[in-house]
C-alpha cells in the first residue's frame, strides 16, 4: 500500500516525512506510457508534491510542482490534493535516455538544467501562492531541497528515488524530506548529513525493508517516534460536467464549427486515462447557455 508516514525525534528538533509509492508510479506509467527515464522523472516529481500537499490543511488546498528545464521531456508537472493523493503529466513520455556512468536513469538530461523548479499552492484564496527556483541539477530531489532552503526558508534535505525492474514495470518509489526545526543544534545537522551519506540505497530500502527503514536510518541514533501514517494514491479528479465548463470556455467560433461538422468529439484528460465524448447536440446546448 502506497502511504506517507511522519516521525519525529525524540528531542523534537527533526521532523520528518516518508512517502512510499510504487502503485502510484506505476499507474503513471500504465497511463501515460512512460519510459524507464521518464517515468523516474515524472515519479520523482509525484512523490516530491504528495509530501508538501500532505502538509497543507485547506481541506479544499491543491499544490502544484512545475519542472521546466529545457530538457527534451518538456515540462514535468505533478498535483496533489491535502491528503498527498497527486496525479501529473509530462510533456514528452517518449524520451528514454541511456543510463549515466554510474548506472542510474539519466533524469537530469532529460529535465534538463536551464530552468526553474515552481510551486504553486491553490488554498482558496484570489491568487495562489507561487514560490520558484532555479534548478540545481534536473534530478528533482536536490532541485526539491533547494527550493525548501531559498523559497520558504525551511533547513531541509530531501531524497526521491524510482527504481525501474528489468521487465520496465516499477519495483520501488518513494522518497522523504526531513527539517530542522528552529534552535536545533549544529552538531544535529552534521549527525544527519552523515546518516544521510552513510545510508544505503533509497529505493533499496523501500523494495526491501518499507518506509520505517528509511526512518530509522536517516534519523540514527535520533530516537524517532512515527506520529502518523496514511494512505496515498494516484487520483484524478476530472468529470464530465469539468469538462463540459472547459468546453464553454473555447469560443462560440470554434464550437459552431465543431457543430457544423455534425460528428462527435472526444475530450482526453490530461492527467488520466479518461475520454468524454460530446455529440453535436450537446455541444449545441453548451453553446445556448453561452
Amino acid at each position: 500500500m502506497d502511504e506517507i508516514i511522519r516521525a519525529v525525534s525524540a528531542d523534537g528538533f527533526v521532523k520528518m516525512q516518508v512517502i512510499t509509492a510504487r502503485a502510484t508510479v506505476q499507474r503513471a506509467q500504465d497511463i501515460h506510457h512512460l519510459t524507464p527515464t521518464t517515468s523516474a522523472a515524472l515519479g520523482r516529481t509525484l512523490c516530491a508534491a504528495s509530501m508538501l500537499g500532505e502538509l497543507m490543511k485547506e481541506d479544499d488546498a491543491s499544490l502544484t510542482i512545475r519542472v521546466q528545464g529545457g530538457g527534451p521531456i518538456g515540462s514535468v508537472i505533478a498535483v496533489s490534493d491535502h491528503e498527498g493523493n497527486v496525479r501529473g503529466v509530462v510533456g514528452d513520455a517518449s524520451v528514454d535516455l541511456p543510463l549515466r556512468p554510474d548506472g542510474k536513469l539519466d533524469v537530469g538530461g532529460a529535465v534538463g538544467r536551464d530552468g526553474m523548479f515552481t510551486v504553486s499552492r491553490d488554498i482558496g484564496l484570489k491568487e495562489p501562492y507561487i514560490g520558484s527556483t532555479a534548478l540545481v541539477s534536473g534530478e528533482i530531489a536536490e532541485d526539491l531541497a533547494a527550493y525548501l532552503v531559498e523559497s520558504e526558508q525551511i533547513a531541509a534535505a530531501s531524497g526521491l528515488g524510482v527504481l525501474v525492474d528489468t521487465d520496465r514495470s516499477i519495483k520501488a518509489a518513494g522518497g522523504f524530506i526531513v527539517q530542522l526545526l528552529p534552535g536545533a543544534p549544529e552538531s544535529l545537522i552534521e549527525k544527519l548529513e552523515d546518516n544521510i551519506f552513510l545510508m544505503d540505497q533509497l529505493t533499496t530500502i523501500l523494495a526491501e525493508d518499507g518506509p520505517e527503514a528509511v526512518v530509522e536510518q536517516v534519523m540514527k541514533d535520533l530516537e524517532p517516534e512515527i506520529v502518523e501514517r496514511h494512505p496515498v494514491e494516484y487520483r484524478c479528479y476530472c468529470s464530465r460536467d469539468r469538462v463540459r465548463g472547459a468546453l464553454g470556455t473555447v469560443g462560440a467560433d470554434a464550437l459552431k464549427e465543431m457543430i457544423a461538422d455534425g460528428k462527435s468529439i472526444e475530450v482526453s484528460c490530461q492527467f488520466c486515462d479518461a475520454v468524454y465524448s460530446f455529440a453535436a447536440p450537446e455541444l449545441q446546448a453548451i453553446l445556448d447557455e453561452m
